[in-house]
């Protein structure tokens, strides 16, 4: 697997042109244009209109470059952090977020190597320096016994910081979480995935979301379009290659409740994800969801949005 991604990074960094001196900016880093991130910028704000509740948003600066935080739900209630999942950005919650910020003041964060709006000030950060950056975030709101959701990449990155010494993380609901306790499933499946960030146009889109969704058609065309200009404006990224699944000495350090749920039609986990977390997570709670693919908020968001606030206020 790791030979697999080696060739992967070769690939990309050819075609993405990647410079490697630090000071870069999010225009240089991420985005080859001004004016394609402007277009993005634009198509990110359509896709938060479909939120459809009060919101605000903020810009965090920390060592590694600003961080975009978006806040919803009542100001006292218990706190909820929200890591998306690869190039989808914060606006992928739109199923959800009203659910989830009804008892819960609401951080959604934009993960600073990707397309969004945070503004990486290098280039592809650690796995010591992404704990640093959202412990930053975490220290900037007071934030603590945070519960945490996170979808696919983020659902790594959530159980990153579970795994940390004194982690401040009290409750975790994984939703599909790539590369975090088994390699991808179905390789050549995900392979579409890879097509359209190398080569993307709309066809290729359309045979990710297929591969990827189990009702593609219930994705909204809104937020397709800002999925797309994400991989067709953004240069590829490379913070991927260091997402190799946790150790068994790693998620056995997780002692908190967790909630993963995965579907019954995903390509990047099966049932050997939800053993493995059965095994290994002693508060753990599996469920498979019946009619979903990796896409699980969009594919059945009524169900997901269900077990996920049973879980959280339980």
């Amino acid at each position: 697997m790791f030979k697999y991604y080696s060739v992967l990074f070769l690939i990309i960094t050819f075609l993405s042109g990647c410079n490697s001196q630090k000071g870069t900016t999010i225009d240089d880093y991420v985005f080859r244009k001004k004016e394609e991130r402007t277009k993005y910028i634009k198509a990110y704000n359509e896709t938060l209109k479909l939120w459809k509740i009060p919101f605000k948003e903020e810009n965090i600066i920390t060592s590694y470059g600003t961080a975009h935080v978006i806040i919803t739900g009542p100001k006292n209630a218990e706190p909820l952090v929200l890591l998306h999942g690869m190039d989808a950005s914060s606006t992928m919650w739109y199923p959800n977020i009203k659910v989830l910020s009804k008892n819960h003041r609401v951080y959604a964060i934009d993960f600073l190597m990707e397309p969004g709006k945070s503004v990486s000030c290098g280039e592809t950060i650690s796995k010591e320096e992404t704990i640093a950056w959202y412990n930053e975030i975490f220290t900037h709101y007071n934030l603590k016994k945070i519960k945490i959701v996170g979808a696919s990449r983020g659902g790594w990155l959530a159980t990153l910081l579970a795994t940390q010494e004194n982690s401040n993380i009290s409750k975790m609901v994984l939703l599909s979480p790539a590369q975090t306790l088994e390699n991808l499933d179905k390789m050549h499946k995900a392979s579409s995935a890879l097509m359209f960030k190398l080569f993307p146009n709309k066809k290729k889109l359309e045979n990710t979301l297929n591969a990827f969704a189990f009702y593609p058609e219930k994705i909204d065309p809104i937020y397709k379009n800002q999925f797309f200009l994400a991989n067709k404006f953004a240069k590829a990224n490379m913070s991927f290659i260091q997402m190799q699944p946790f150790s068994k000495e790693e998620i056995e350090k997780i002692t908190i409740p967790v909630l993963i749920m995965i579907g019954d039609n995903d390509i990047v986990n099966s049932q050997k994800s939800l053993e493995k977390g059965n095994e290994l997570l002693p508060k753990g709670e599996m469920i498979t969801i019946e009619n979903a693919g990796h896409f699980l908020t969009i594919d059945q968001p009524e169900i997901v949005n269900q077990k996920m606030i049973e879980f959280l206020e339980k």
